[in-house]
């Protein structure tokens, strides 16, 4: 019925204290890459705390994924915005983010033996939690945004695109063909104008944001040349690498690798620990280079070194999110627009659909114990309704009886 349908994300308003409790809930527990993140915030925020209902959500995701960096900490941020304003920006971000990013610090600074813990069985449960959880987000967002053959066969279609093509451009190839197909071929009659969603920005204010990241993306570069500071050079480089993967995490290590490892500043054995060790926490993996700012020579290192280099690969994706939101919003009303929406959120779907099983799956399941483990968890999230932090502890403990 129509008053049973979530209110719009401005019909109620947050405190700050209330995003950065909820987040930092979530950046303690989300284990297993920006495609489970984006399955526990669609469970907490859609349908636990009904901030926003499906369609906003995967409007903001179809948004995220067009944009570079980390897409669900791009997500997270305009949750945030749109609960609490600029401050529940902030402090959804800080309760996603500062989890890792301290406790990749606490690695750099020498604590060895976490440096088995990637390859725990505690983790290891972990990972299979994820898989449950993608999981229960396909699901979900299947029934709800493919009720037809068109849409579905769109979800279908971009699964297959990326799984056939496995590149980060292939994800946004499968998005703009799915919503070139719903503008053309969707028919939807009775289509409701699509409820305004209002973050509080302005599009002045968004381009200006969006002015001052091409800034700083041509800036930077020009300023570490004439300077040849060491701190200038590595702000620089994390700064490039947050504007310009698409991906996630995954797809910005190498790049990172790349800017570090062969200048000398990082030592690449020292590298890989770190690497391994971003695998063990939650939240996104981005705070990779809070590990890296802290083993950076001075200037730089240290607390100093992380705080630095994690604003540095961050900031990109809060002007780039913030700046899109409010011309994003005046697009989303046009009939045509709601058409085209249909058929990338089908795509969406699709996209997820096939990172359920690359890389989500595939690095977690390897066996039938494992794939039991995910199929109870799956049970408990969908059909018990069991808050998701309960089915992460059970996870990893089931991960750790089978592990011993």
């Amino acid at each position: 019925m129509q008053n049973e349908i979530s209110p719009p994300v401005q019909a109620v308003r947050g405190s700050p204290i209330e995003v950065l409790s909820a987040f930092l809930k979530l950046g303690l527990t989300s284990f297993g890459g920006p495609v489970a993140h984006l399955g526990y915030f669609r469970s907490e925020f859609v349908e636990r705390r009904r901030w926003l209902d499906d369609k906003g959500y995967s409007d903001l995701v179809a948004l995220c994924q067009f944009l570079p960096g980390p897409a669900s900490s791009q997500v997270g941020m305009a949750i945030g915005l749109g609960r609490a304003g600029w401050l529940g920006a902030l402090a959804a971000w800080l309760g996603f983010t500062l989890p890792s990013a301290l406790a990749l610090i606490l690695f750099a600074f020498g604590v060895a033996k976490w440096s088995g813990l990637a390859e725990s069985g505690i983790v290891h449960g972990l990972k299979v939690m994820a898989v449950a959880v993608v999981a229960q987000a396909v699901w979900g967002m299947a029934k709800s945004l493919c009720p037809d053959r068109l849409r579905g066969g769109i979800a279908v279609g971009a699964a297959l695109l990326v799984m056939l093509l496995p590149s980060a451009f292939s994800q946004i190839i499968a998005i703009v063909l799915g919503g070139l197909i719903g503008w053309r071929a969707l028919a939807l009659p009775q289509l409701p104008s699509a409820v305004h969603q209002s973050f509080g920005v302005s599009k002045a204010a968004g381009t200006a944001l969006l002015a001052v990241f091409a800034l700083l993306l041509l800036g930077l570069p020009m300023l570490a040349s004439w300077q040849g500071s060491l701190t200038v050079s590595a702000v620089s480089a994390f700064y490039q690498a947050g504007s310009l993967v698409f991906g996630g995490g995954h797809v910005v290590l190498p790049l990172l690798q790349a800017s570090v490892v062969p200048t000398g500043w990082i030592g690449n054995d020292v590298f890989l620990a770190g690497y391994g060790a971003a695998q063990a926490v939650p939240g996104p993996l981005f705070t990779f280079a809070a590990f890296l700012g802290a083993v950076m020579p001075a200037p730089l290192g240290g607390w100093t070194g992380g705080i630095v280099l994690l604003l540095a690969i961050f900031i990109p994706s809060f002007l780039l999110v913030a700046g899109a939101l409010p011309h994003w919003e005046a697009l989303r009303q046009r009939n045509g627009v709601q058409r085209a929406m249909g058929g990338i959120n089908a795509a969406v779907v699709g996209v997820l659909g096939a990172a359920l099983y690359d890389p989500v799956w595939i690095s977690a399941i390897h066996g039938k114990a494992d794939f039991a483990l995910a199929l109870a968890a799956f049970g408990l999230l969908v059909f018990g309704r069991l808050s998701p932090v309960v089915v992460v502890v059970l996870a990893a403990l089931g991960g750790w009886l089978i592990g011993g």
